[in-house]
């Protein structure tokens, strides 16, 4: 009966003027009886600005009188303004009270937040445990979004037992509603074999529906299945199509692949310059690959001034997030004092840490470096090269 009264409401209101819209809903909404649906809708109308002034305190005010009402909606959209700090003060705690009783009443959205909130612990003590419950209770609902991440709790094992086929059927649901981060992930395990025989076919299958949703992992990938004929024929053309759409997305591990594509002429005619601009798009994004291509292009004057000071800048940015590589070749501009003065010592260093990736560059340089050192120069370098790994390479002076 009741919905039958708002659905006659609501046709009333469909034959009234704009103007005349918000009045007749806050004279529903008003006094000791006001209906619910009208408290609620007033609240959107302040929170979106429709037909009244924006007002997120107004829309507030309303909102808590529905959701006072046990209106699941309100509730949820009164937790959402918590959450984010809209006409009240952001409160994470207030957040999830709300989140909690619009889920209790089957609340999709809230249940879905309510679970991502138990996984950060934000608002609450953090647990997996209630967090995969909430997922799976929104992810039955049919919500694309908790079938993915309630896939993920199964694939690590948080929360929940881990379990590859249970991962696999709630990817494929979320996949199969077009979410792309499903369909990448997807991608992923079909590649890597991971809950399913191993399929590049199949693989490239999932990768391209995201990919056409503009997904930009999945960009990448496709592009590196097509470079390295990985369920499709070897295509450098495509490849580099792909490598450059993810690229201008941001993604700098695309960007460093476009880079070696033009400076190799793969797909594409070489161009260093060009190489060296896509490089340097990753290496500001602190992509190690990125940093040490044009810390070398630095040091040979391939692309740019031959500049063996901003060599040095890239290649220790590179060699600090363990870029075998780029650690050797610190060490030989060390070694050669190139960029900076020499010093065995730290030569010695960054060598030892190349060394212990299996960089052959780096026992290359050992042998150039060592029979020039002292013993006392070797002994102080060996305490300081355990410093530096033991550092994961920060602590490395």
């Amino acid at each position: 009966m009741r919905f039958i009264l708002v659905l006659a409401a609501l046709m009333t209101f469909q034959n009234a003027s704009a103007s005349n819209f918000a009045e007749m809903v806050e004279k529903a909404a008003q006094g000791a009886r006001g209906e619910a649906w009208a408290q609620f809708t007033l609240g959107m109308m302040f929170a979106n600005g429709d037909d009244v002034p924006k007002n997120d305190a107004e829309a507030v005010k309303w909102y808590r009188k529905a959701a006072d009402q046990n209106y699941a909606a309100a509730q949820f959209n009164l937790g959402d303004m918590y959450a984010k700090g809209k006409g009240v003060s952001e409160d994470d705690a207030e957040a999830v009270k709300w989140y909690t009783k619009a889920a209790d009443q089957g609340y999709v959205r809230a249940q879905y937040n309510l679970a991502r909130a138990y996984g950060t612990g934000n608002g609450v003590t953090q647990n997996d445990t209630e967090a995969v419950k909430w997922y799976k209770k929104a992810a039955n609902q049919g919500l694309a979004e908790a079938q993915f991440n309630l896939a993920y709790m199964y694939r690590s094992g948080q929360g929940a037992s881990k379990n590859d086929a249970e991962a696999l059927k709630w990817y494929k649901k979320a996949a199969d509603q077009g979410l792309a981060e499903a369909e990448g992930t997807l991608g992923n395990m079909y590649a890597a074999g991971h809950g399913v025989p191993e399929n590049d076919t199949e693989a490239v299958k999932w990768y391209r529906k995201a990919a056409d949703q503009g997904y930009a992992l999945a960009q990448y990938n496709l592009a590196f299945m097509y470079a390295n004929g990985h369920g499709v024929p070897e295509n450098d053309t495509e490849a580099l199509k792909w490598y450059r759409k993810s690229a201008n997305q941001g993604l700098a591990v695309a960007q460093t692949s476009v880079g070696f594509m033009h400076m190799t002429g793969v797909g594409v005619p070489a161009n260093i310059e060009e190489a060296f601009q896509w490089y340097r798009k990753a290496a500001v994004q602190h992509d190690s690959e990125g940093q040490y291509r044009i810390g070398w292009m630095y040091a040979a004057g391939n692309g740019v001034p031959e500049n063996d000071t901003e060599a040095v800048k890239w290649l220790r940015k590179a060699a600090e997030q363990g870029h075998g590589p780029a650690q050797a070749h610190l060490a030989h501009m060390y070694n050669n004092g190139s960029g900076v003065p020499a010093n065995y010592i730290k030569a010695y260093v960054w060598t030892s840490m190349a060394k212990a990736q299996g960089n052959k560059g780096g026992s290359i340089t050992m042998n150039l470096t060592k029979p020039k050192m002292t013993k006392q120069q070797t002994a102080e370098a060996q305490v300081l090269a355990a410093k530096c790994y033991r550092s994961d390479y920060k602590d490395c002076d």
